[in-house]
């Protein structure tokens, strides 16, 4: 069962056959005026006219077009626009974006996608970019590179069904999709940028970048600025698909996640960035900081989904809101500290996973199984960046990251849960004997002493500065042979109550002015 949720999405739709054959050098009139137009602002950097068209105008013809077959290929469209190299790319990236979004991408579409980025990043890195693009396509970007990258190694890994000719252009262009230059890409766009240092300066209150959602008024380009501060968050979530939580929360650094920013400016990147960030927290043991931000973004979705229903991320944006459900879920589960948690979020988590929660709390194979479940929905999708052995017998290992990630996490929830007893009975006594504590879980007091020192140290995180972080709701000390226990008290919060309540009344008082004017 949870292998069969973990798997989904790899390529996108199945090919629809068309009545029409396709023909990519046939450009409508209405793909004319839109390269026209869109190349005409890109030249005069109208930010505004650029993202109507990117955002709507493009998603529009798409949707009525080209459900079915690619746009019009790149050297269809170049006479409309002078033939320019880089809106070339541009066109480009949106082209395969599109396909990998409606089609199913073969092998050499995947590879000629991978080439067109090398050639794009190239042309930011080492030439001169004349122009200010939307963050919104920074970001897609970037989260369209990392997401092909992932969809190249799960097609790469399923081997049992790959034909002579595939196996060939696998060995042939093996450099293509290679984590290295994924990784490396990535790396040289947050270094080029200077991204890291800008933040910095920023914080001394000599730059300007987070006021001005990275753009730059003065005339000069934000792409390499923008495109470097978004690498972090690629790098981010790069780590996470190959099981490296702590190198991946050391590239996000630089970015105050406690503040708003360029990246809550767009609302895939403030998902994405959160979703990894609480995942890696989650697996890292730092329950806490992982509650704290899996909070603050489903409050922030609660509140302004209905603002995105016409956005082509809006699918997206409530995937990702189940899964951090899910994920909330597990966190609150292995750290009941319901207390970090808004009314709003805990309400809508108790309508959704609350039976769920109750049963994970024991120590038996329904709750590891609800744990496996939740995990398998709500994780990324791990990745093995390494190519498979060509050899026969050809087999699938599509999944072998993902088991070894599931692996780890339960025999981790299995460790927590085991110490489940422990708490219980530290919830209920301000001072027990050691003696008498042992005797309630039958254990001798030498063994207890162990478990004792294990609950400490399971409830204790590193964080990102390397200070040693408390998870527990309960806290103890031992004094010579007797426990004592320090409780936090939540502070007890009425302002939801209140609102609430507000809300309701002039609900009532709206109710009973209709009746009065009828």
């Amino acid at each position: 069962m949870a292998a069969a949720s973990y798997e989904y999405e790899d390529g996108g739709y199945p090919q629809q056959p068309d009545a029409s054959p396709y023909d990519p050098n046939f450009v409508p009139d209405s793909v004319k005026s839109f390269v026209v137009h869109l190349y005409r602002h890109i030249r005069e950097k109208n930010v505004y006219e650029i993202h109507q068209m990117y955002e709507t105008s493009f998603q529009t013809l798409s949707e009525r077009m080209f459900k079915e077959t690619p746009w019009p290929s790149v050297d269809a469209v170049a006479p409309y626009v002078d033939n320019d190299h880089v809106f070339y790319l541009l066109y480009r990236e949106m082209w395969f974006r599109h396909l990998y979004a409606r089609l199913s991408p073969t092998l050499r579409q995947r590879i000629d996608s991978w080439d067109n980025y090398c050639s794009l990043f190239q042309v930011v890195l080492h030439g001169v970019v004349n122009m200010q693009l939307p963050n919104q396509w920074l970001w897609d970007m970037v989260d369209e590179f990392v997401y092909q990258f992932q969809a190249f190694c799960q097609y790469r890994a399923k081997m049992k069904n790959k034909t002579a000719e595939e196996i060939a252009l696998l060995k042939q262009y093996d450099q293509a999709w290679n984590v290295y230059g994924v990784l490396n890409f990535l790396q040289a766009l947050v270094e080029k940028s200077t991204i890291i240092q800008i933040l910095e300066r920023e914080k001394e209150g000599v730059e300007e970048f987070t006021a001005t959602d990275g753009y730059d008024y003065s005339g000069a380009s934000n792409v390499l600025k923008v495109l470097g501060y978004f690498s972090m968050i690629g790098l981010l979530r790069v780590h996470c698909l190959l099981g490296d939580y702590h190198t991946g929360l050391k590239c996000l650094c630089p970015i105050d996640i406690m503040q708003q920013g360029v990246y809550s400016s767009v609302i895939g990147s403030h998902i994405t960035t959160i979703y990894h960030y609480g995942f890696a927290n989650l697996m890292l043991r730092r329950y806490v900081e992982a509650i704290h931000e899996f909070n603050k973004i489903l409050l922030y979705i609660y509140k302004t989904k209905q603002y995105h229903q016409k956005s082509p991320q809006y699918e997206q944006i409530l995937k990702k809101n189940e899964q951090m459900y899910a994920l909330l879920a597990i966190s609150l589960s292995l750290c009941p500290q319901v207390k970090l948690v808004e009314e709003t979020v805990n309400s809508q988590l108790r309508e959704k996973y609350g039976e769920k929660m109750a049963r994970m709390q024991r120590y038996d194979d329904e709750a590891f199984a609800l744990y496996d479940d939740l995990f398998s929905y709500a994780c990324p999708k791990f990745i093995t960046p390494a190519a498979p052995s060509f050899e026969e017998p050809l087999v699938n290992c599509n999944q072998d990251a993902y088991r070894l990630q599931l692996k780890l996490f339960i025999y981790e929830v299995k460790q927590q849960q085991s110490l489940a007893g422990v708490r219980t009975f530290l919830k209920v006594y301000s001072t027990i004997s050691l003696g008498k504590l042992a005797n309630y879980i039958e254990v001798d007091e030498p063994t207890l002493r162990t478990i004792l020192m294990t609950y400490k140290h399971k409830t204790h995180a590193v964080d990102s500065d390397g200070k040693i972080t408390s998870n527990a709701d309960v806290d103890f000390y031992i004094d010579e042979d007797m426990i004592r226990v320090v409780e936090s008290k939540p502070a007890k919060k009425y302002v939801d109550y209140f609102l609430r309540q507000i809300v309701k009344l002039e609900g009532i008082m709206t109710d009973i002015d209709r009746i009065k004017l009828e």
